[in-house]
């Protein structure tokens, strides 16, 4: 019998994958909360992993020549959803930086990246239980 790990995992992985590009960006922009003119970005992490899991699909846009558009967001690997946030309260000098509403978004992601981590922990716990017979 066959076992599809892919299929076990379900959509984990790629959530755990996205939430690392998340902290990226996140971070990111925190580096530049002082750079006049920085704009600051985000993931649509639900956007990003439906794209994520359209991408297995049959019904996917493929890229068949270098010359083509990239298709779903391969450029920044994140399915498109990569987008600029709106300020609450722009500054003068362009940055749409807001630290605080930062740094809640950056906890906020390493809370779901920790769950998504101890979930596929489990999953993993169990694996070797089956496999190990105990």
């Amino acid at each position: 019998m066959r076992f599809d790990l892919d299929a076990y995992l379900g959509v984990h992985q790629q959530a755990l994958t996205l939430g690392a590009k998340r902290t990226e960006v996140i971070a990111n922009n925190l580096a530049n909360a002082d750079t006049p003119g920085f704009k600051a970005r985000d993931i649509d992490f639900r956007a990003a992993l439906a794209a994520a899991g359209d991408a297995g699909g049959s019904l996917g846009i493929t890229q068949t020549s270098s010359l083509h558009l990239a298709t779903n967001g391969a450029a920044d690997g994140t399915g498109g959803a990569l987008r600029y946030r709106t300020p609450l309260a722009p500054s003068l000098d362009g940055n749409t930086v807001e630290p605080q509403l930062e740094q809640a978004a950056f906890a906020e992601n390493a809370v779901r990246y920790q769950a998504t981590l101890s979930f596929l922990n489990a999953r993993f716990r169990s694996l070797m239980t089956a496999i190990t017979g105990q």
